[in-house]
Formats: structure tokens, sequence, C-alpha cells
């Protein structure tokens, strides 16, 4: 079932959306930036590219869960050589679904142009090449508002079939920006008011970078403002973290700033694919290596529960903790053998409990379940940002060294990056040219 008009309900829950995603006022060169379609790189047939910063909090997420799906569905990177344009269409289509469905809507309202505003303008019409990117049209915004319209759905296979049979809408311009809004208006208005923690919109009104809430709702269905793990109580408030480990990941340039605290699931997704974020874009970390995620040690899931009540990242917690660390991880947690533990792990009556300490009592000699050497790939999806202006994708070779001393390069950010989730992390990039995250 279908609905071509916009009952009032939904124009309202439309004005709404408006609101949340621009503020009370749209800049119309930040709106043009926004305003492309989803179309891939005619150099990385798998890769799909961004006309202009902005959008990255929509494309690159996408872009992983399309890497993630190949990768499943080809076991390696070998499907970087057999896509074909069937391969990219369907793969778009089922990532937009994916995103679709972890927002566990009940009904899937997407919303969409049918006017020459979506028409896509080919980069042959206006120098010569041959690729089908759709080019963004110069258009007042209230245009745009005015002439969106609305379908639902209710299940997702319906979803599929209408993107796949308007598949020209999706590339076309503005495709990106009717991706959000049908998310969103999925998703329902109400519900990620109440999973989000903030009042500012979730594009930026300076600059146009997507907020962490947009990120995590399009990488987890969940619209909420942190990356730790599940919800922490800060001074009294219940602020909303990840609620689960993720099907694909995120690690940030802002941890090594010490302005945010990525928890493990977003750190150990299900499946080897990374957000990975520096100050002012989002690109895309991946490997083949599936041990990269492979379950938790019983000493790796120590370490998050223990992190867990260390939220400042001290690396170690106060010794009244112990208990209710104990408790987490289901071991001894009577108070006779806690204050026995207390004594021994704080002998210096300190009141503090270091996690290598807890670690090296409980849960010794362990190996880690993660290989010291692997391949890494990463993708940047703005042209300007690749070698030689194409986007491509760049390999590298990593090694985990056994030096608890990791070097710090603040010249290199992917590098500090890749610390967050591996502290001891080396890499060795394709032609010795570090890939830029910028």
């Amino acid at each position: 079932m279908m609905a071509e008009t916009l009952p009032s309900a939904i124009e309202q829950e439309l004005l709404g959306i408006k609101n949340l995603l621009w503020g009370n006022e749209i800049k119309p060169e930040i709106f043009k930036r926004w305003s492309q379609g989803f179309y891939f790189s005619s150099n990385e047939k798998s890769a799909l590219e961004q006309a202009e910063g902005g959008p990255c909090a929509i494309l690159a997420p996408v872009e992983a869960f399309i890497i993630k799906n190949l990768l499943l569905e080809f076991k390696d990177f070998s499907f970087r050589d057999k896509v074909n344009e069937d391969i990219q269409n369907r793969s778009l289509v089922n990532a937009l679904c994916e995103i679709l469905g972890q927002c566990n809507a009940k009904k899937y309202y997407i919303v969409y142009l049918d006017s020459d505003l979506s028409d896509p303008v080919s980069k042959t019409d206006l120098n010569g090449d041959n690729t089908s990117a759709a080019t963004p049209l110069v258009i007042d915004p209230c245009r745009f508002h005015n002439e969106i319209k609305v379908h639902h759905f209710q299940c997702l296979d319906g979803v599929n079939k209408y993107y796949t049979e308007n598949i020209a809408k999706i590339k076309a311009p503005y495709g990106v920006l009717l991706f959000l809004y049908s998310v969103i208006a999925s998703k329902g208005l109400e519900q990620i008011t109440l999973e989000s923690d903030t009042q500012d919109p979730f594009i930026d009104e300076t600059y146009g970078y997507g907020s962490q809430n947009l990120i995590n709702l399009m990488i987890t269905g969940r619209a909420t403002t942190y990356v730790w793990d599940h919800d922490q109580d800060v001074g009294g408030l219940k602020l909303k973290g990840v609620e689960k480990q993720s099907q694909i990941g995120f690690i940030t340039i802002m941890e090594y700033h010490r302005y945010c605290t990525v928890g493990s699931f977003f750190k150990n997704p299900i499946h080897p694919v990374w957000v990975i974020a520096s100050d002012t874009h989002l690109t895309v970390l991946f490997s083949e290596e599936r041990r990269l995620v492979s379950p938790e040690t019983k000493c790796e899931q120590a370490k998050r529960v223990f992190k867990s009540f260390d939220p400042y990242g001290n690396n170690f917690i106060s010794a009244d903790k112990l208990q209710d660390v104990l408790n987490a991880l289901d071991l001894v947690s009577e108070p006779e053998y806690v204050n026995i533990m207390k004594k021994k792990l704080d002998n210096e009556n300190l009141g503090i409990i270091l996690m290598n300490a807890f670690l090296d009592e409980f849960f010794p000699r362990e190996d880690s379940s993660t290989p010291d050497m692997f391949t890494l790939v990463h993708y940047n999806g703005l042209p300007q940002s690749n070698v030689n202006g194409q986007v491509h994708f760049h390999i590298g070779s990593a090694i985990l060294l056994e030096s608890d001393i990791k070097s710090v390069c603040e010249s290199n950010p992917m590098l500090t990056i890749l610390q967050t989730k591996w502290p001891n992390i080396e890499v060795t990039w394709c032609d010795n040219i570090t890939p830029s995250v910028n």
C-alpha cells in the first residue's frame, strides 16, 4: 500500500524533520552541498563518490554497509574487480533498506520528488566524460520542501522493490537528502527526539557537518548523542549511548582528543568495517580479516566491563566499584571475598584499582583473538582527497607491535585514529602514501 498525497500529520512531520535537520534557517550553500544523489565512482566501481563536504554523514555509513554486504557475498576483497552496474544498484538498494530496517519502523515512509527537480543531469552533459553521476542543480530550499511527497510501505520488501524500480531517483540530485528524510520519517520524529540528548540541529548550521546523532542513526538506527556502550549516568543525568554491538563500527579522532569515549560495541562491530571520523570528515576502513571481529575473549569482555566503570578512561576504578565489576562479570562478588581482593589489588590503600592489576589477577596469560598482521583498506569519497583526484580504495599492511609504548604522531591523523582501536598498530600503505581522512 502506498499514498501519493500528504496527510496533514505527515506534512507536520516533514516540517518537524526540516527543523530537526536544519534549525531555524537553511543556508543555501550548505543545502546545495547536501543536494547530491548516490552515485558510484567511475574509477572504483563499488565506491560512492561525494561531490562536496557535508553529506559524508550519510554517504560514509551507506558505503560501509555496501562494503559489508559485498564482503559477505564475495568472501573477500575480490568484489573490487567483479562489480558491475547491476551489482552496484542491488548493493545500494540493499544498503539503504538495511539502514531503514534498523529503525524498527512500523511503517516505512519514503520521501520523493515527482518533478524535474530530481531529474538527473549527467556529467556528460557538463564536461563530456562518460559517467552517470548526478550533478546538483541550484535550487531554493523552500521549493524543494514544498514539492516533496511521500509513499508509505508496510514492509521493507515494498521499499526494496520501489527503490529498485526507481533507482534513477536515488542517483539523481537530492537522492541523499530524500533518503535522509525517509529514514527520519520512518523512524518517527517523536522517537528520534526521545533518543537524542541535544537541541542542536543534526546538520551544523555553520559548516554543514552531520552531527553524531545523525551518524549514530545511520549506523545503528538510534539517534543517540554518545558513542559509549549502553546508557551512562553522568552527574545524575542518564545519557544514551550505543545499545548493542553494531553491524559496522565507528572510531574517531575525537577520542584521542578525549572529547568522547568510544565503547566496545562500536570498536568491535559484527563485521570488520568501520566508519572513521577525523575533525571534519567521515571515511571508511575495512578488512577481509574476520578475526578482527571474532567473539570477545573473556579478557576482552573484562576490559570492556571494567572500562564501563571508568568513564573518564583513566584505566583505573574506585576500589568501591570492585564488587560491581565482579558482579557484572559473573565472578565471585560476596563482600568478604571482595574485601580480600581490595587489599590485594590496592595494597597501598590508595582507594583505586588499576585495570592491568585486575586483569592479571583474574584473566592471566590469555592470548588475544586479534591477529598480529592483517590488511586494511581505506575509502574516502571525496575525489580531491584521493591521489590524482580520483576515488579509489587504498590498501595498507598492518602489524600490531608487541611493545606497550605507542608512537604518537599528530601529523598523521590516520594513525592517530587507528591507535584508538589498536594502540600498538603500525601500517605501511601502498606506495608509501598515507590516505587522507579529511
